[in-house]
């Protein structure tokens, strides 16, 4: 498998030096600068595919890898020590990581945590390999010269680097999204709440006007049914009925003004 320096040779190099000192306009410059990324893209995609399966899309990785390039090929300057693949290189790395640490989460949390999820996660795969086993947290803390805690925090921000769209399936034959299964506001609970508050109003009220109130609104009875029960007409039902709405609506306006 070849390495990134390899993916870019001396004519790189030569080809950027041969402008240097051009002005940042000139159009030969820009002409070589253009030609450098377009024959240099192998690097760019061949960094950015080392970040993949972090929760971010590869495709998004590589246009961040790719506007790296774009810098390292302005940046560049020759004479400097080093060719154009060890300027490059940390250029895009450095624009990856930013990447995941300024955008790639859906929570955002402390840098210090962001930069150790980063450094388990780097640590993870080399570490299982040369213990044979997934490491434990003392394992990583070691390894990294940081806390065990700091470890332990470090993999719980992870939760929050990607949220899960409650459209997403909640079933393997995705017959149901998640958002399916979230629960809503319940009708009753309002209904349940009033209940409660008039309770006390309903003690205060003479027997007569509290069972009319109970076999209308919790038995619901009709104003005629009540009336046949309690020996009176349908049009003086109606009539306690809303005078003893009034009284309790009013006992509730005096209560509110004493708490007020």
């Amino acid at each position: 498998m070849s390495t990134p320096h390899l993916l870019v040779d001396d004519s790189v190099d030569r080809s950027l030096s041969s402008v240097n000192d051009l002005p940042a306009g000139h159009p030969e410059r820009v002409r070589v600068r253009n030609q450098v990324v377009r024959d240099t893209l192998p690097l760019a995609d061949r960094l950015a595919k080392r970040f993949a399966r972090r929760g971010e899309p590869i495709d998004d990785l590589i246009q961040v890898a790719r506007l790296g390039l774009v810098k390292s090929a302005d940046g560049f300057r020759s004479g400097r020590g080093g060719g154009f693949a060890g300027y490059a290189i940390p250029t895009i790395l450095g624009e990856l990581k930013r990447h995941f640490r300024d955008k790639g989460w859906s929570v955002r949390v402390p840098r210090r945590l962001q930069e150790a999820m980063m450094s388990v996660n780097a640590a993870m795969d080399p570490l299982s390999q040369k213990l044979g086993r997934t490491p434990t947290i003392d394992d990583l803390a070691e390894h990294l010269g940081i806390e065990p805690d700091l470890v332990r925090q470090g993999l719980e921000c992870a939760q929050a680097y990607a949220a899960m769209s409650i459209h997403g399936p909640a079933e393997r034959d995705g017959g149901r999204e998640l958002l399916d299964l979230l629960g809503g506001e319940d009708p009753g609970m309002e209904a349940a709440e009033a209940r409660v508050a008039v309770r006390p109003l309903l003690a205060r009220l003479p027997k007569r006007e509290r069972d009319i109130l109970i076999m209308r609104f919790y038995q619901g009875q009709t104003q005629s049914q009540i009336a046949a029960r309690v020996g009176l007409s349908q049009m003086h039902v109606s009539r306690l009925i809303s005078r003893t709405l009034e009284r309790m609506r009013g006992w509730l306006r005096e209560a509110r003004a004493a708490r007020a």
